[in-house]
């Protein structure tokens, strides 16, 4: 008979809007108990789940599984890299870009099944200034959001919506400098993402053709755009198009240097800090381990074309003056972004 291999959850009981003790029941009630020795520890303070995830490596265990958001994903997988312990995701956060990205489902009892059935790849991750990322990194307006929802004192879908959208009026983007290996490229640009995997989470796109196996980050910059592009920019983002977009500059690189005029905030998977003018991006390849779903799914962007042409029709039907018609068509984009982050 074989041994059984230890698999450690650590869960983060306010990431996400998902009740814990609930996913976490679900876990000790699914687990394959024939295979695995399972433990579960909830954190206590930030941080404390990179503590954990290290002492479980030194404890030996084949999987430790994050129970939460990429920012919780995060901090396991940054203690677990260049192990022998492979990244699970049971995923309970806003956007769960990563566990979108490896087709780990949203639905608990079938992210645990994957953990069952226990299949590891060695993958890539990236590092920003020296900061692990394993789904996105960015400069721009992406990472000034992070900021303004890390301070928000509320969490979930909605609350991130808001503040696109609010802060998406009033934003300025800056002028960059972009070094790579091929020379340096100029821009002004709203937002600058580099990317591991493909998307932000709630399936928005911001690099479609990226991989977590090719050794290479997908550098995506969106040049300034008017509040008329939006709904075209929200259809390709959510149709995994975005980089067909005429404002969309596109590239691969193992890394890059940003250099931008003045300092501001950065963010690694989600998470903002404060870095200078000079910021350094590279791929570590084949550095994790992570529990992947084989299970092929195919994409299926649901009513897309209904839901776009509903909100074109609405905005040929919007009356008053140039002020009110602003608002009106605040509104509809607001209404549009998230029934879009639903699908």
């Amino acid at each position: 008979m074989d041994e059984k291999k230890k698999v450690v959850f650590i869960a983060n009981p306010i990431s996400g809007t998902q009740n814990k003790k609930q996913v976490l029941q679900c876990v000790k009630d699914r687990i394959d108990q024939s295979k695995y020795d399972c433990e579960i520890i909830l954190t206590e303070y930030a941080g404390h789940a990179a503590e954990l995830a290290t002492k479980a490596v030194d404890g030996g265990a084949f999987i430790v599984v994050a129970v939460g958001g990429d920012g919780t994903i995060n901090e396991i997988a940054r203690s677990i890299r260049h192990t022998s312990t492979a990244l699970g995701i049971i995923p309970c956060g806003s956007g769960n870009g990563l566990a979108r990205h490896l087709q780990i489902p949203l639905e608990i009892k079938g992210a645990i099944d994957v953990i069952n059935e226990g299949v590891v790849e060695c993958v890539d991750y990236g590092k920003i200034n020296g900061l692990p990322f394993f789904c996105t990194c960015g400069v721009g307006f992406d990472a000034f959001v992070s900021s303004k929802f890390a301070s928000s004192g509320r969490r979930g879908l909605l609350t991130y919506v808001e503040n696109t959208l609010h802060e998406s009026l009033k934003y300025k983007s800056e002028a960059y400098e972009i070094e790579t290996g091929d020379g340096t490229l100029k821009y002004k640009a709203f937002l600058i993402a580099c990317a591991n995997a493909s998307q932000y989470g709630n399936n928005a796109y911001i690099a479609p053709q990226a991989s977590l196996s090719d050794g290479l980050m997908d550098v995506t910059v969106l040049e300034p755009f008017t509040v008329l592009d939006i709904p075209s920019l929200a259809y390709q983002l959510f149709n995994k198009t975005i980089d067909q977009n005429s404002r969309i500059k596109t590239f691969k690189c193992k890394n890059i240097r940003i250099h931008r005029a003045k300092e501001g905030v950065i963010h690694y998977d989600g998470d903002p800090v404060m870095a200078g003018k000079d910021i350094e991006v590279e791929i570590v390849p084949k550095g994790i381990n992570m529990v992947v779903n084989q299970a092929k799914r195919t994409f299926q962007p649901t009513s897309l074309i209904q839901l776009f042409s509903d909100y074109f029709d609405a905005v040929n039907a919007l009356k008053g003056d140039f002020k009110n018609r602003n608002r009106q068509l605040f509104v509809l984009n607001r209404e549009l972004l998230r029934k879009l982050t639903k699908k």
